[in-house]
């Protein structure tokens, strides 16, 4: 084992307080066996709230009236109904022990620690989830010189990484020789084999913010999930979390296309005529696609307060004039 500095102070107690299953040991994937989720040592995340009043077992949410005027509201899942930062983080680390075990050879559970609270911050920068195993290597990489092969760890900061991460990204998968496929489907089975091992340890990674699984409960208004999650890992949370039975047709996840589509398609469904349009995010990247397409002008667009953004996005986007910024509360009170 040598000797590295982690960059940064280690969390405090009262911030790790819930345990959430385990990680695995380096390289213990074979082939599509289960992953040895009780053979290592078990990790904690930061607790989130949980949603005040959510009722035990599964409510289906309300059916779908005819169009006669009211609204539909398209909801990001991650950063607006759930924070999933400890499960993705968790997972990711799972993954990249799988997918890098060599790396993982240096790597103590004090700098495991370190990973998991450091992709807290970076959360902001991940669009869609296998960025997330990218972001574990290359912390790895920048604390033990050793193992690197990406020519931008060398000092490379955490504030450096969430202002540059668009332009890391393709260098350190060309640069490691990673292609995005594999790694998608390497994080969604690492996640299947961690729910299928230890389905309470899954769901317990995962909060809903507070208010937004009521809310959506008792919407009335016509809504749909847009989110770059893998359908059925937010079809379970909803149903498992949140206790409610949500149509698997209205959930457009990872595969569906980019978001900028599924709203085109959702604008012209026969069904949705009349109603007035609003789309709800948490980054402002994809809120600037959208504003982009001309086809989507009719769309009312906000950025949560409460997400995975920046203090620095959400003062970019109060200069944007299609943008609304949208705290907790009244994004409860509204979707009602």
């Amino acid at each position: 084992m040598v000797a590295v500095r982690l960059l940064g102070l280690r969390p405090s107690p009262g911030r790790l307080e819930r345990w959430v299953g385990s990680l695995p040991a380096a390289g213990s994937w074979g082939g599509r066996l289960p992953l040895p989720i009780g053979s290592v040592r078990s990790y904690f995340i930061r607790s989130i709230p949980p949603a005040g009043g959510v009722e035990r077992g599964a409510r289906a949410a309300r059916p779908p009236r005819a169009a006669m005027g009211g609204d539909l509201y398209a909801l990001d899942f991650d950063g607006v109904l759930c924070d999933s930062c400890g499960e993705s983080s968790l997972s990711a680390v799972k993954a990249a022990k799988v997918r890098w075990p060599s790396l993982f050879e240096q790597v103590d559970a004090a700098m495991e620690e370190w990973i998991v609270e450091q992709m807290y911050t970076l959360r902001p920068v991940v669009e869609t989830g296998y960025e997330n195993l990218l972001l574990v290597r290359l912390l790895v990489e920048i604390q033990i010189p050793s193992v690197r092969k990406s020519s931008v760890a060398d000092g490379l900061s955490i504030q450096e990484i969430l202002e540059n991460w668009l332009k890391l990204k393709p260098t350190l998968m060309d640069e490691w020789q990673e292609d995005r496929e594999s790694l998608v489907d390497l994080f969604g089975r690492v996640r299947d084999d961690w729910i299928e091992n230890d389905f309470s340890g899954w769901i317990g990674a995962n909060r809903f913010y507070p208010g937004t699984a009521d809310a959506l409960k008792l919407s009335s208004s016509e809504t749909y999930i847009v989110t770059t999650k893998q359908s059925r890992f937010a079809e379970a949370l909803l149903k498992e979390l949140a206790g409610i039975d949500f149509p698997s047709e209205r959930i457009y996840g990872l595969g569906t296309g980019p978001k900028v589509k599924v709203l085109q398609q959702l604008q012209q469904m026969p069904q949705n005529q009349g109603l007035k349009l609003h789309f709800v995010e948490d980054r402002l990247a994809t809120l600037k696609n959208v504003i982009k397409e001309p086809a989507l002008d009719k769309w009312n667009l906000y950025l949560v307060t409460w997400g995975y953004n920046t203090q620095k996005e959400r003062e970019e986007a109060e200069a944007i004039p299609r943008v609304q910024l949208i705290d907790l509360p009244d994004f409860s009170r509204q979707l009602k």
